[in-house]
């Protein structure tokens, strides 16, 4: 890891801290299709990745680049409309240096939400599911390097990397609503190809439940810096060979704008909640 993170981190939090007005404690990171729930914020700031020191740039289609403060039913937040990743040609680092600036900025609560391929044959596409734990299958780790203790320990405990309590939250939010949230674990691979059977069989067989090109390296970072997190899958295809039909990006897009609304009224009922019992 660059010893210089801290410092770059630092200096776009500073920045964000005068531009963003409210200083929230709760941020939300929006995968790909689900954008639009950034909509929902309430007197909003918007901020492009391009304005922000450091901040890396996305590049796909359905990751806008933008950070957004303002409010979510009152409480006050900061969204991330869209990420970047690895496949784009950026270093761990890089792909992790946004929550690194939202670790400076003060956040102790992370929603990540992402679009993923549902590898149990159960799941259906559309569907929202909590991430219960996580494989890293990318052969990488942000942390790799010389470790600065401002931002925290060299070894720290992952046992628990998706907050059990958020998860129960969660749970109770989507049951008041009239729906269910199965839990599910994500492998992340490096993409940008889709998986093959193969690979699916096999991931199925260490015990993924769903799979995706994201958040992982991001949940290691944070949870590093000590925040809490809640990770939640949009299952926006299913994965290959479980269906007899091939996979587009088109149709992992499509699916995001369907589940937005239901996203949407999700997190605004679920953010004031943990506001509450932080």
């Amino acid at each position: 890891m660059n010893t210089g993170i801290y410092e770059r981190a630092t200096e776009a939090a500073e920045f964000l801290s005068k531009r963003g007005g409210i200083i929230p404690r709760i941020a939300i990171v929006l995968g790909s299709g689900l954008g639009a729930v950034a909509e929902r914020i309430e007197n909003p700031i918007t901020i492009p990745y391009a304005e922000i020191p450091h901040f890396p740039r996305s590049t796909v289609e359905g990751h806008s680049g933008k950070l957004i403060t303002g409010g979510l039913s009152g409480i006050p937040v900061v969204v991330m409309q869209g990420r970047v990743h690895g496949y784009e040609g950026y270093t761990p680092d890089e792909v992790t240096f946004p929550i690194r600036v939202l670790g400076r900025l003060g956040i102790e609560t992370v929603i990540v939400t992402n679009a993923a391929g549902g590898i149990r044959a159960n799941f259906e596409q559309g569907q929202l599911v909590l991430i219960s734990d996580h494989i890293n299958f990318t052969g990488s780790n942000p942390l790799i390097g010389a470790n600065d203790a401002r931002l925290g320990a060299r070894f720290f405990d992952m046992t628990e990397a998706y907050s059990s309590r958020l998860r129960g939250l969660a749970n109770s939010t989507a049951e008041r609503a009239g729906f269910t949230m199965p839990e599910g674990v994500y492998i992340c691979v490096t993409g940008p190809s889709y998986e093959t059977p193969a690979e699916i069989r096999a991931f199925r067989t260490m015990g993924a439940d769903l799979v995706g090109m994201s958040t992982v390296h991001e949940v290691i970072v944070a949870r590093h810096m000590g925040m809490e997190v809640l990770g939640i899958s949009c299952v926006t295809n299913m994965a290959a060979g479980i269906l007899k039909q091939q996979i587009d990006h088109a149709e992992v897009m499509e699916t995001g704008v369907r589940v937005q609304e239901r996203l949407g009224n999700l997190l605004a009922t679920l953010v004031p909640e943990i506001h509450t019992r932080a």
